[in-house]
């Protein structure tokens, strides 16, 4: 099968929720996106984080995929920006291109995603709603865990959102794996996700809040 002929089929699968669609994904990317993580962080543990976090960062952009970019690229374009996230958290300056390329030498910037002065305006002015909604959504999800008393959520979200650790490292602190984190991770955004789009928040992102 030819990538291109790949890339459509898994795309289709994936936003219909087939399971094996996003594993074979997984394994064929995961080894590109992981050399080029780990040949600037020389970490192989932050390394898997940061793909993780691209992994989870492409399932959740999925809706606003356009299939005129090659797929390739749209992933290498997420995890930049993951990692110039995580350097940022550990208080380090990047020191690559935001826009890096993918495996082809192609640019990895998704199309359509340069930002005008006009569009940078229009997000501040919308920032103080996004906040509001952030907010109360997650109040909401507080009280419900604490009812229910689900206080390794709890714990996650906080060391995730708040304190801004790497996946594995709230997994040590937890006595919980990597994989169970992601999926409190998933829960939260997508829970969020759907709070912007009842209150018509098009193109919320709650990474563009911190909460990547």
């Amino acid at each position: 099968m030819s990538e291109i002929d790949f890339e459509q089929m898994a795309i289709s699968q994936i936003r219909e929720g087939d399971v094996a669609a996003w594993k074979e994904l997984i394994a064929r990317f995961e080894g590109r996106l992981l050399a080029f993580v780990e040949s600037r962080l020389r970490n192989r543990a932050a390394s898997e984080d940061v793909v993780q976090e691209a992994f989870l960062g492409f399932l959740i952009s999925l809706p606003n995929y356009d299939e005129r970019t090659p797929l390739e690229s749209w992933l290498f374009a997420i995890t930049a920006h993951k990692l110039t996230d995580y350097l940022r958290r550990e208080g380090r300056r990047p020191v690559f291109p935001l826009m890096a390329s993918d495996s082809q030498g192609r640019s990895a910037e998704p199309a359509g995603t340069a930002r005008r002065a006009s569009s940078l305006l229009q997000s501040r002015e919308r920032c103080g709603t996004e906040e509001k909604v952030v907010a109360e959504c997650l109040r909401s999800l507080i009280e419900l865990w604490t009812q229910e008393n689900q206080f390794e959520r709890l714990k996650c979200i906080e060391l995730l959102f708040v304190l801004g650790w790497a996946n594995k490292a709230v997994a040590e602190r937890l006595g919980i794996t990597e994989q169970t984190v992601a999926n409190h991770k998933y829960f939260a955004v997508s829970k969020l996700k759907e709070a912007a789009a009842a209150a018509r928040l098009r193109d919320f992102q709650p990474a563009d809040l911190g909460l990547s």
